[in-house]
């Protein structure tokens, strides 16, 4: 994990995010350097190595996680205000899906660079489900919950559902609202549409 991020420091750690995810979108994932990141960032190596200690995996892992963050942030933002769990989980499928699918470094990664991507992207996985479960929360605290769910529980399984669903939809065709709907209230939220509150 970067350090020296003291108050003062978060530009440059800023810096030297964006430089890494423009170097990324340009030459992928395993080509990144970080004489190239330095020479985008107009920080010096040094430096750069002072903040990521682990240096180009560090740096990688970093950017990683920086992106999922601020993927999900917009994300949360572009969902805020619905009425209910069950429009909120329907809106974060289809708007989630429809921004990876948009993402063009994702994609470009997702094409050039899968394994290493999923290897990177599955040691933030639980960064990202903690994320996405601390948004639900105050929806499905809201909701009847089965006998003998957790609040925790259901929200780890709703969040996991939504991820799964935003990167790899199957057989449903997320651009359709009907079968959102469908998929939200039948299989994810069942438990919500046949007697607990929205």
């Amino acid at each position: 994990m970067a350090t020296n991020r003291e108050s003062g420091s978060t530009s440059i750690y800023e810096k030297v995010m964006l430089a890494t995810f423009r170097c990324v979108a340009n030459s992928g994932l395993s080509r990144t350097t970080v004489e190239e990141v330095a020479q985008e960032s107009g920080v010096s190596r040094s430096t750069i190595y002072r903040y990521f200690p682990g240096g180009k995996d560090e740096l990688i892992q970093s950017v990683v996680a920086w992106e999922a963050a601020r993927f999900f942030a917009k994300l949360a933002s572009d969902i805020s205000g619905s009425d209910n769990v069950v429009e909120l989980v329907e809106r974060a499928i289809t708007i989630g899906q429809q921004a990876v699918e948009s993402h063009e470094v994702l994609q470009k990664v997702l094409q050039t660079e899968p394994e290493l991507f999923i290897r990177l992207f599955t040691v933030e996985g639980s960064r990202i489900l903690r994320l996405v479960r601390g948004f639900l929360m105050p929806y499905l605290a809201s909701c009847e919950l089965p006998q003998g769910v957790s609040l925790k529980a259901a929200g780890d399984y709703v969040a996991r559902m939504i991820l799964s669903h935003i990167t790899a939809p199957g057989s449903w065709d997320l651009s359709d609202q009907a079968q959102v709907h469908e998929l939200v209230t039948s299989q994810i939220l069942s438990w919500v549409a046949s007697g607990g509150s929205t």
